[in-house]
C-alpha cells in the first residue's frame, strides 16, 4: 500500500493545479493563489515520501513531470492569458501567455535527462517561475499604469521562458550538513526571502527570484573559489 502514496500526493498536485486553472479563467487570481500553495506543497511532499517510504519508481517520476506541466506550466501560462485579455483587443496575442507552458514542459523535459541537475539546477525551477507570475495580477492592482501596455507583459513571457531552460546555475535548498561555511549563502537567500515578504508581501516574489540568482552566483563562486585552494 505504502508504494502508492507517493503517486496519490503527486496526483493531488495535479488536482490542485486544475482547480487553479478554473479559477484563473474565472480571473480570481485569490485562489489560484491558494491552488498554487498546495501545488508547492504536494510537490515537495511526494519527494519527501518517496524517499522516507523508499518506493521510488519510474511511473513516480514520469507522473511528478506529468503533473508539474499542469500545476507549474499550464497554471501560469493561463495566469498570463488571462492578464493578456484585459490589455489587449487582439484576438491572438493573449495566446504568448502560453509559450511559457511550452518552455515550462522544456524545462521539466531537460530536468529528467540532465545529471547536472542530481544536486542543483540549470535554470529556474517551474514552482519558482509559477510563483512568480502568480503575482503579477496582485502587483497590477498596485501598479495598473505598468501593466496597462501588453508588450510589457509580452517582455515578462520572454524573459521568464528564457530563465527556465538558461544555463544559469541554481542551488537547490537540499544540505549535507548545517554549517554555516558551506550553506552561507543558502540561509542568507531563506533570511533575504523572509524578509522581502514580511515587507512587501506579494510585491516580493520577482524580489526573492533575483535574489535566488544572486546568491546562487556567490554560492557557486564561493565554492569554485575554495576548490582552488
Amino acid at each position: 500500500m505504502k508504494r502508492h502514496i507517493p503517486n496519490t500526493i503527486t496526483l493531488f498536485n495535479l488536482l490542485s493545479g486544475c482547480v487553479g486553472i478554473s479559477f484563473a479563467f474565472q480571473g480570481r487570481f485569490d485562489w489560484v493563489l491558494y491552488c498554487l500553495i498546495a501545488c508547492g506543497i504536494f510537490d515537495f511532499l511526494d519527494g519527501t515520501a518517496a524517499r522516507l517510504l523508499h518506493v521510488r519508481s519510474d511511473i513516480g517520476k514520469e507522473l511528478d513531470s506529468l503533473a508539474d506541466v499542469i500545476s507549474f506550466g499550464f497554471l501560469p501560462g493561463t495566469i498570463l492569458f488571462m492578464m493578456l485579455q484585459e490589455t489587449t483587443s487582439s484576438t491572438y496575442l493573449p495566446y504568448a501567455g502560453y509559450v511559457v507552458t511550452a518552455f515550462s514542459a522544456l524545462r521539466l523535459a531537460k530536468f529528467n535527462v540532465d545529471t547536472r541537475q542530481s544536486t542543483d539546477f540549470i535554470g529556474v525551477n517551474t514552482p519558482m517561475n509559477s510563483f512568480v507570475i502568480i503575482s503579477l495580477p496582485f502587483i497590477a492592482q498596485r501598479f495598473p499604469a505598468i501593466f496597462a501596455n501588453s508588450y510589457f507583459l509580452i517582455a515578462i513571457i520572454v524573459l521568464s521562458s528564457y530563465l527556465l531552460v538558461s544555463e544559469i546555475k541554481l542551488f537547490s535548498m537540499k544540505v549535507s550538513n548545517l554549517s554555516w561555511a558551506s550553506n552561507r549563502y543558502k540561509y542568507l537567500f531563506l533570511l533575504s526571502s523572509v524578509l522581502l515578504i514580511v515587507l512587501f508581501q506579494y510585491l516580493a516574489l520577482p524580489l526573492i527570484l533575483l535574489a535566488y540568482i544572486l546568491f546562487s552566483i556567490l554560492h557557486f563562486s564561493n565554492e569554485e573559489q575554495n576548490a582552488t585552494r
